[in-house]
């Protein structure tokens, strides 16, 4: 089942102040929020996506104002690129690309249960600029964000106001709206920069499991590179949370697979049929599954050629981080592997990954803290295109 959904107009910059400071809190207007969502995903024609040339603000003056508002906390992580040095010459059009469940406000604020977490570290007021810097740090081209609980009052103005174009696509059942005056469903949300890509092709998935709908949605993307008219399709996916699902992780992981052969073959230059296709992929998301699951088996041997960028910190190049999300909750402490960029190996090449922070920058208390909005890290890769031989 596809669902087509075109953004709301961008709203400059010189607005932000306006715009950030007057986001509702949790319960403004959810219901008349979620109403018109249903009304407009329930359009099966897609609609034109806004102007490519929206009014483009000052990046670091607006990185300076969320410092501000943020005033006296404790320092941010200190995170390094690891450059990977694999003999070929400077990207010419590099790709950076970063994954982040942000965390719901609904659910950080009322059913996650994060025992360590002080209170006033879980309000939206301080939430907003916590995650509006990290972005601004790392000043993604492709920004792929779960848990997306905000987007139509903070997220999607905002970085329209700095050139990115979006989609967003909300759960079925958001768990968010079991939560009083929360702020309407979570999602998925893909966010690019206009400047570096233009849109070509998208589609709101809800993913199924035996061909039964399940409660987990990806947007999937096909943009085109303004510089090198290159295409890339770009996903970004929530897959069932929990242990025991572990199934229905896989067969979400099977169905999303398919839909991205699909759409590159719609778009690729090679045979209908053809598993591989010369349009690179990447697929961010939070996977909810470790790298021993069936799903991460089923990604690493998909024919579509992918690869997890983040093993590129790895000595051998060939294990996962330790952990992409740490967090305690009444059931215990949790450390593990969940977030991943995949990426195609045959036309891409990795040249950068930020490192994660250290047991000791993210505190005895974990994630989430005054020092970090989410219970899960970021993932900021540098790719390229590799050239044909």
């Amino acid at each position: 089942m596809f669902y087509i959904f075109s953004p709301s107009s961008h709203t400059p910059l010189t607005n932000f102040v306006l715009v950030f400071k007057s986001v509702c809190p949790m319960g403004g207007g959810a219901t008349r929020l979620y109403g018109a969502l249903t009304q407009t995903l329930s359009s099966s024609s897609p609609l034109a996506l806004p102007s490519p040339h929206p009014p483009v603000s000052d990046p670091v003056e607006l990185l300076r104002q969320c410092e501000e508002a943020l005033g006296d906390r404790p320092p941010r992580f200190h995170r390094k690129f690891t450059h990977i040095n694999d003999g070929d010459s400077a990207p010419s059009s590099p790709i950076r690309v970063m994954q982040w469940n942000i965390l719901a406000q609904a659910l950080g604020e009322g059913l996650d249960s994060f025992v360590q977490c002080p209170p006033e570290a879980l309000s939206w007021s301080r939430r907003k600029y916590l995650i509006l810097e990290e972005i601004l740090t790392y000043r993604p081209h492709i920004l792929c964000l779960q848990e997306v609980d905000h987007y139509y009052d903070t997220l999607q103005p905002v970085l329209a106001g700095l050139g990115y174009s979006s989609n967003f696509c909300p759960k079925p059942w958001s768990p968010c709206l079991d939560v009083e005056g929360n702020n309407g469903p979570d999602g998925c949300a893909l966010f690019f920069d206009q400047t570096r890509y233009e849109f070509v092709d998208s589609a709101n998935v809800r993913l199924s499991a035996m061909r039964i709908p399940t409660n987990q949605v990806a947007v999937v993307m096909m943009l085109r590179c303004r510089s090198t008219g290159k295409c890339l399709c770009v996903a970004v996916t929530h897959l069932k949370a929990r242990s025991g699902w572990e199934w229905l992780r896989s067969a979400q992981g099977s169905d999303l697979l398919r839909h991205l052969q699909n759409l590159v073959q719609k778009h690729g230059s090679g045979p209908t049929g053809a598993p591989n296709s010369d349009i690179p992929l990447l697929v961010c998301g939070d996977f909810n599954a470790i790298p021993t699951e069936e799903v991460y088996r089923r990604f690493t041997a998909s024919p579509l050629g992918l690869d997890s960028a983040y093993k590129k910190l790895s000595q051998d190049g060939s294990t996962e981080p330790e952990y992409t999300t740490w967090k305690i909750r009444p059931t215990g402490e949790c450390c593990t592997t969940l977030d991943y960029i995949w990426y195609s190996q045959d036309t891409l090449r990795v040249d950068a990954v930020l490192d994660m922070p250290t047991e000791e920058q993210i505190g005895p208390n974990r994630l989430p803290s005054f020092s970090y909005p989410s219970d899960h890290l970021s993932l900021v890769c540098d790719f390229s295109f590799k050239e044909k031989e």
